[in-house]
């Protein structure tokens, strides 16, 4: 559950946004940005803003504005599931910060991306630090909201009695201060906690309370986050048809105001329970969906590699602190103003009961669209007749075929570039390379296979048998190889360009679908093995084939012979290159109607 401290309120950020957009010459006033961008509970929006407060900060030499330019856009991306960036950000932020506000503010902050990517102990470290600045600066707000989210982060490593007990902590503190938002937190969270235990009409009690505060500010990401974890209990309680209802309506929620994180969630948990009630098509749409999201979220694994950013934070904050022993009495208006300006501080989310009557017939209308969004779904990832095959009868027999041509594609240099990019980048360059591949197998009607790493597969001849199937697949190798050389040529990606060499085997293969949950469609056989030694024994920018392609493009293409070739296994193959189409030749799809890919 991420942990926001900041106290968003969508309707100041909506007021204004007006002022900002009716107003052009107040467009570069960082008063004015500063506010929405703290208030904007959409993480687009606040990284828009904070976007532009930084840059407005950076041109003008301000470093109190810069300071909250960084910590907002942190926790834009923090909301939008951005791990690395949102860590990224928050160290900047830190290096900057010039007084123990500003210090204490980010030190949370730090705290809560290592505690929502499951590094509880390093979290625990940087709450202690914030809860030592807030006592130290006697700031009781604030303070409760550190002491918070350390119980939530508790609660998180599965310590449910010293999760409690800050969060009772907490829980005193805003009620002598009369924070009813933080107050609402509190008790969601405690619900939470109660729910664990096994005390669930306390939980449902205190989560209820929770979310009537919550929709007066129209939070809607702990609302997420509540419904999620309520879809668990009644799952739990064996109430699948409430549980896919709460999971369903998190989900479609999150999806309105971009909260990857809880779609993720949401989308898991409905594959869960699909498959547990032996709804196999729905469980495998909402698995698929989850796979989308995964991979579109920064890795979490890097988030936690960043840690070595640490050291570098640590050596910035002493060299603030020496500054600030030097500077104290210069400061003092500083500390003043800052502390006007900061946000309240406070763990955002919750869990709360989100009364249920108001979701009955919403829930009848998502259902169908998600039924709907199955459908589309498999047909994306499943030819349409081994589709139709596995919602009729729940699996798919294997199918032989007796000629089909495999290609596979294989990237050089990729782990020795891999290593030196950032994850953004290389998930970003190797998306472009392989949308591109994909798009040309489905120029040629070819079935792309599978993608493993930096490797790419995809077969001709099936699942409709053809009999040009080695020349649709040769026609488009050639047009791979020669995108690839184009966009090195170009370079697109600053040192990120990578060179392809290709394979190509022909003879008979065994298709079908394997797994019970995460479908997938593959083939197998000697055929397919051959295919892969042709690619490794291949060169940069060249088409390797074997004997048994040979003799089916033979007359259409022109082929350098290589000899015969040791391989893996002892095996001795003859390999061929191919150097382009014979003179006079011009292919043409066949006359005969090739189905394309559905």
């Amino acid at each position: 559950m991420p942990e926001n401290c900041l106290s968003q309120n969508q309707n100041i950020a909506d007021s204004i946004e007006k002022i900002y957009d009716r107003n052009p010459e107040r467009k570069k006033d960082p008063d004015l940005l500063k506010m929405v961008a703290r208030n904007s509970a959409d993480p687009a929006k606040q990284i828009q803003y904070s976007n532009e407060l930084i840059e407005i900060a950076e041109k003008n030499q301000q470093p109190d504005y810069l300071f909250l330019g960084y910590n907002y856009r942190g926790y834009g991306f923090f909301a939008r599931g951005d791990y690395s960036e949102a860590l990224e950000n928050f160290f900047k932020a830190a290096s900057i910060a010039k007084n123990e506000e500003e210090k204490a503010m980010v030190t949370v902050a730090i705290a809560d991306v290592y505690s929502e990517t499951g590094n509880f102990s390093r979290s625990a470290e940087y709450y202690n630090q914030a809860t030592d600045l807030f006592r130290r600066m006697d700031d009781q707000k604030n303070l409760g909201s550190a002491i918070f989210n350390a119980g939530d982060n508790y609660l998180k490593d599965g310590q449910l009695e010293k999760a409690i007990e800050y969060l009772e902590q907490a829980e005193t503190i805003f009620i002598e201060e009369g924070f009813e938002q933080g107050l609402a937190y509190c008790l969601g969270t405690l619900g939470l906690a109660y729910a664990r235990q096994g005390r669930i009409q306390e939980a449902e009690k205190n989560i209820e309370q929770a979310i009537q505060t919550l929709e007066k500010s129209e939070d809607y990401s702990p609302i997420c986050e509540f419904l999620s974890e309520m879809s668990d209990i009644y799952s739990e309680k064996g109430q699948d048809s409430l549980a896919i209802e709460f999971a369903s309506i998190s989900r479609d929620l999150a999806k309105t105001y971009g909260f990857k994180n809880e779609i993720l969630k949401a989308n898991l948990k409905l594959s869960q329970i699909y498959e547990k009630t032996g709804k196999i098509p729905e469980s495998y749409s909402s698995y698929k969906e989850y796979i989308a999201y995964r991979d579109s979220v920064i890795n979490v694994a890097k988030a936690q590699e960043m840690a070595g950013m640490r050291a570098d934070y640590e050596v910035s904050q002493k060299q603030a602190e020496v500054d600030l022993l030097n500077e104290k009495q210069k400061n003092q208006q500083l500390v003043v103003i800052s502390i006007a300006v900061a946000s309240v501080l406070i763990g955002l989310l919750a869990f709360g009961l989100y009364r249920r009557n108001r979701f009955i017939n919403r829930t009848k209308i998502i259902i169908e669209k998600e039924r709907n969004r199955a459908e589309r779904l498999l047909l994306n990832i499943l030819p349409e007749e081994t589709a139709r095959e596995l919602k009729k009868h729940g699996k798919v027999k294997a199918k032989k075929f007796a000629s089909v041509t495999v290609l596979f594609a294989d990237f050089k240099r990729f782990t020795l570039v891999a290593e030196k990019l950032p994850p953004e980048k290389l998930i970003k360059t190797i998306d472009y390379y392989f949308s591109k591949f994909d798009e040309i197998m489905e120029k040629y009607s070819i079935e792309k296979i599978k993608t493993i790493g930096d490797s790419y597969m995809a077969a001709s001849g099936l699942p409709f048998p053809s009999h040009d199937h080695a020349t649709r697949i040769l026609m488009a190798a050639f047009e791979m190889t020669e995108f690839v050389k184009e966009t090195k040529e170009k370079s697109l990606f600053d040192g990120a360009d990578f060179d392809v060499r290709i394979g190509l085997n022909s003879g008979p293969v065994v298709a079908g679908v394997v797994g019970t949950k995460k479908f997938a469609y593959d083939i197998w056989g000697d055929t397919v093995n051959i295919a892969a030694r042709m690619e490794s024994h291949s060169e940069i920018g060249r088409i390797n084939i074997s004997e048994h392609t040979y003799e089916l493009v033979k007359d259409e293409f022109i082929c350098e012979y290589r000899g015969k070739v040791e391989v893996k296994n002892n095996r001795i193959l003859k390999m061929y290159y191919v150097n382009g189409l014979r003179e006079n030749m011009v292919w043409e799809k066949e006359k005969e109607s090739v189905p394309s890919k559905p």
